[in-house]
């Protein structure tokens, strides 16, 4: 299928920025190599479209992912994107054991703060182990009492807090959408891939004892006992040229979608809005208007300028692939 003429900005792959945590795994096989995470420390993240992420291929090679954001806006965002910044941050979670009980504030309860945005966010469950759960929310059957203030600073300080939480078992497939405001929490023996808001505001309520800072007052303030969180179902839906995609999530911020390619086939993908394209097995090309393709390879991302148009995803194995992007 012929492709509409080349855009200014081409799509280009980022390499992975890892970072510690001490609930994270010493090995993230078979997703990435010793080599490549170059640390002995336990990574919990891995930072597919942070800002300090740097290309790997084309002319832009070598630079950083915040610096084409500032340079080349109009072409990577579109042409009123303000701030100049990527506006979705898709990681991979590797957590060995629980995270922290912790909140995200919302856009007003951000910019109070002097930040841009806010942090809503969602996950989709790569592979979970038996018994995997996440937490999301206070139980339903809580009463008013409950869950006041004071009532949840005595659970933390008599650490009983986990004993209200709303926990849910997850399977691989599942798509969970984690409102900002919603107090949550992972468990392990889960591997997530998260699409965010391009925010790191985290406000820990209680870490098992782990020698951290806990933002108690923080928490709190930016808590909402009722929040849109919940698992999401897919919906099936079908491209313009007739090719059928699953649609993972669609929310103000961003929708994922997941094609699922056979051996030797291609999918149009026809966007004007910033996103990326992750792999989730094996690699897929992504081919843009001059016919220049790129190699999405499974645990990076490749990055679709909002100037890009249609571009064609092609593979000679069976694969799956999910693509990522703002409205």
């Amino acid at each position: 299928m012929d492709l509409p003429h080349q855009s200014a900005l081409a799509p280009f792959r980022l390499k992975p920025w890892f970072s510690p945590r001490p609930w994270g795994r010493h090995s993230l096989s078979p997703w990435y190599s010793a080599a490549q995470t170059g640390t002995t420390e336990p990574i919990g993240e891995a930072w597919l479209t942070g800002s300090q992420c740097t290309v790997e291929t084309g002319p832009l090679a070598g630079q950083t992912l915040a610096s084409i954001a500032a340079s080349h806006a109009a072409e990577l965002l579109g042409a009123q994107a303000t701030p100049a910044e990527f506006p979705l941050l898709i990681k991979l979670l590797f957590p060995a054991e629980k995270l922290s009980v912790q909140v995200h504030p919302d856009d007003a309860h951000a910019q109070a703060m002097g930040q841009p945005r806010g942090k809503t966010e969602c996950w989709y469950v790569l592979s979970a182990e038996p018994g995997a759960q996440i937490a999301l929310g206070l139980k339903p059957a809580l009463t008013p009492e409950q869950i006041t203030p004071d009532a949840l600073r005595s659970a933390i300080s008599a650490g009983t807090l986990e004993d209200l939480l709303n926990w849910l078992p997850v399977t691989p497939g599942d798509m969970v959408f984690v409102d900002a405001g919603t107090i949550h929490a992972i468990g392990p023996g889960v591997v997530l891939l998260e699409t965010q808001q391009t925010c790191d505001i985290t406000f820990r309520m209680y870490d098992y004892g782990r020698p951290r800072e806990l933002h108690i007052n923080d928490a709190l303030r930016v808590m909402k006992n009722h929040t849109a969180a919940g698992k999401v179902p897919p919906q099936k839906l079908r491209t313009a040229s007739g090719s059928e995609f699953i649609r993972l999530i669609q929310q103000q911020y961003f929708t994922v979608d997941r094609y699922d390619l056979c051996t030797n086939s291609e999918v149009i993908i026809n966007t004007d809005r910033p996103g990326c394209i992750v792999a989730l097995t094996c690699s897929v090309s992504v081919i843009s208007a001059s016919q220049h393709a790129i190699e999405a390879l499974p645990g990076q991302a490749v990055v679709l300028p909002a100037s890009a148009s249609s571009l064609k995803v092609e593979t000679r194995a069976g694969t799956s692939f999910v693509h990522c992007w703002a409205p």
